[in-house]
């Protein structure tokens, strides 16, 4: 009889060494489980990457916001290069070296969102609902028109430098970002739902004033790149601004905001009375707080001169509250499941006429 050492019959022991896979293997092994979520996406792996995308577009707007109120806008004279002689951040004659870092810390966070794009993109081509084959056309348009988009957003980035920000390219750029951080919105929701048809959870009068909060936020943010490319934090020194009045296009500004908020409580205490899901009304709720907060914030800044960091919070706070308008909007629907395929379903009785043709041919 052979006695063999407890501590190889142990459960816990380790491995001999010839019995671990090579350093290739293991390698190989790591790298499946990295890309597993791209590769082979669930529900919730493709939704974790629509938020990110969510997180990145809303903080690349706070960020470029960043670079023209710290007069950072011509940090980097030359595109796609920082300058002529230099493709990252290099020191200037005439120009703060922090200027040239923050535009040139925006340019680089412009690759990071593009490199999410790209990996939400596959994600939503490689994702197959449970139970199904195909893909989900809708997850995968929705994911193809970011990375895209991102590339169009470059090159308008790459026009204000080029034009020494013209204020109208300037409000384009921005208005793009706002654009594509919709559709990354909209990708998180869909992620979430089914891809059957839409079933309306509220009133289809609170639909129509939802849609036109949305349509509202869309142009309070357009008037307030207007009012900040008339102002004096027009993104760096001596360069180009809007001719219009501060004061008219900020009044402007106001108006649409007072706008903005009575809807908002028309919108809520309508979801209130008519007994709308609580969830609904919980984020009208949060929207009607946040209009509130950034109203006041408004006022204190346009009274105290346009102090640069209380225009960002007031800025990075209207990218909140365009996220939460689009949500608002898409919790007051919601989708069913797609209706299963007749093919597996039982075959119902046959009509008459077969009947009677099918006994006529037994007949015979």
């Amino acid at each position: 009889m052979v006695c063999v050492p407890a501590d190889l019959t142990s459960p816990d022991a380790p491995a001999p060494p010839d019995a671990r896979p090579p350093g290739g293997a293991r390698l190989r092994a790591a790298a499946r489980r990295v890309s597993a979520p791209v590769i082979h996406p669930t529900k919730a792996s493709l939704r974790g990457f629509a938020l990110a995308s969510v997180v990145a577009n809303a903080g690349i707007v706070a960020t470029g916001a960043a670079v023209r109120l710290s007069n950072s806008g011509l940090g980097c004279l030359d595109w796609p290069t920082c300058t002529k002689a230099s493709l990252a951040a290099a020191p200037r004659a005439g120009e703060p070296m922090i200027h040239t870092w923050i535009e040139f810390g925006n340019r680089t966070l412009t690759g990071v969102l593009e490199i999410i794009a790209v990996l939400v993109f596959v994600a939503a081509l490689r994702y197959r609902p449970p139970g199904s084959q195909r893909r989900r056309g809708d997850l995968v348009w929705l994911a193809a028109i970011q990375p895209f988009a991102i590339l169009i957003q470059a090159v308008i980035g790459g026009i204000v430098v080029l034009t020494d920000l013209n204020p109208a390219w300037v409000s384009a750029h921005f208005m793009v970002s706002v654009l594509v951080l919709a559709a990354a919105v909209t990708l998180h929701v869909r992620c979430g739902e089914d891809a059957g048809p839409v079933r309306a959870l509220v009133r289809s009068e609170l639909r129509w004033l939802g849609t036109g909060m949305v349509a509202v936020v869309f142009a309070m943010l357009a008037a307030g790149t207007v009012v900040t490319g008339t102002g004096p934090l027009a993104g760096a020194t001596g360069v180009p601004r809007y001719h219009f009045s501060l004061v008219s296009v900020t009044q402007l500004h106001a108006d649409i905001g007072w706008l903005m908020g009575g809807l908002a409580f028309a919108l809520v205490l309508g979801l209130r009375l008519t007994g709308a899901p609580e969830r609904i009304i919980r984020i009208g709720y949060l929207l009607l707080a946040m209009m509130a907060v950034q109203g006041t914030i408004g006022y204190i800044q346009y009274f105290s001169h346009l102090p640069a960091g209380l225009v960002w919070v007031h800025e990075s706070a209207s990218v909140l509250i365009w996220i939460v308008t689009l949500r608002l909007w898409f919790t007051m629907r919601t989708r069913d499941p797609v209706p299963e395929s007749p093919e597996g379903a039982e075959a119902g009785p046959l009509p008459g006429h077969v009947l009677a043709r099918q006994g006529q041919s037994g007949a015979r």
